[in-house]
């Protein structure tokens, strides 16, 4: 079952991370007496002063993996693989601090080297989109052993299917229009060999699966590629959606350097459908995580604006 019930009050939830977190490290050996929430989203991330290191706790795992402690477990094996594997190619991420994951008070967590994290108030995203080329052309190597754009239905289906119950949440004619949506999609969103049938000559390697370019951090060396939680196999476009296209252009250009394909027009059009469906089925994590209805919000309208996708 979950160590997170869906009603459960946040600041609550948090600070049963952050215990769950220390303990943890303590387990590991480590001094921890001034713990540091850095980031309290879909995980508390904990710095576990005075030793440098920092545990991420998923509080608010997809749907289709909420209650089933087993499937969280081996996701974050999945991250902790692709980590080492990356490594191993000498590309800059950020260090697993312990090679498995943690079962912590009801919590799946992971260690990770702390990163003195060089903040700046605009983040160069095209910058950060032709270091994704990069790591693209390292996720290339890696064995293909990974679901299909596992990201999308760990969420989409089980997400639509609780918002039935919360007119609350999302209005009946915008449910309808998501769940039109996704039969219209899900044919090609959930099988690679019709994808591939789809779309000939597209191939399919392993990728970040949560939009690189924003998961980039800088310390005072270098930039840092992170969270791979989501990593998956797919085409690289699903990993530059929401972008605007100067960043897509950086891409391209950076791509077509190290020898890669350029972006496909049509599957990052089907991509971007597809992640704001995603975007749309979160709703449903709204009653978990209440900070997360303003920022979804403006996604909601522009994915509204939209017409329904073509049938690719």
């Amino acid at each position: 079952m979950s160590s997170t019930p869906v009603d459960e009050d946040p600041s609550r939830r948090t600070e049963r991370a952050v215990n769950a977190a220390v303990l943890a490290g303590r387990s590991r050996g480590l001094k921890v007496t001034d713990p540091v929430v850095l980031h309290d989203v879909f995980s508390v991330v904990v710095h576990l002063v005075p030793a440098p290191v920092v545990a991420r706790v998923p509080v608010v795992p997809p749907p289709a993996l909420r209650d089933d402690v087993e499937a969280q477990l081996d996701r974050q094996r999945v991250e902790l693989d692709v980590v080492h594997r990356l490594l191993a190619r000498e590309l800059p991420v950020v260090r697993p601090y312990v090679n498995e994951p943690i079962l912590q008070s009801g919590f799946c967590l992971t260690l990770w080297h702390y990163v003195d994290h060089r903040r700046v108030a605009q983040p160069d995203y095209k910058r950060n989109c032709q270091l994704t080329a990069d790591l693209h052309a390292e996720m290339a190597a890696l064995p293909t052993r990974l679901p299909f754009l596992g990201p999308i239905h760990s969420t989409v289906p089980q997400a639509l299917d609780e918002l039935t119950a919360r007119p609350d949440l999302i209005d009946v004619l915008d449910l309808e229009r998501a769940r039109r949506e996704w039969e219209l999609l899900a044919p090609v969103l959930t099988d690679q060999s019709e994808f591939e049938r789809r779309f000939p000559g597209i191939p399919v390697q392993v990728i970040h699966g949560d939009s690189p370019p924003y998961n980039i951090i800088t310390d005072a060396r270098r930039e840092l590629h992170s969270d791979f939680e989501d990593a998956c196999v797919g085409p690289i476009e699903w990993d530059l959606t929401m972008l605007n296209p100067e960043c897509v252009a950086a891409y391209d250009a950076a791509a077509r350097g190290r020898g890669l394909r350029p972006v496909n027009p049509d599957v990052l059009r089907l991509m971007e459908s597809a992640r704001l469906l995603q975007v749309v089925a979160c709703l449903a994590l709204v009653p978990q995580l209440p900070k997360l209805a303003k920022g979804l919000s403006p996604v909601v309208q522009q994915w509204r604006s939209r017409p329904l996708p073509a049938t690719p």
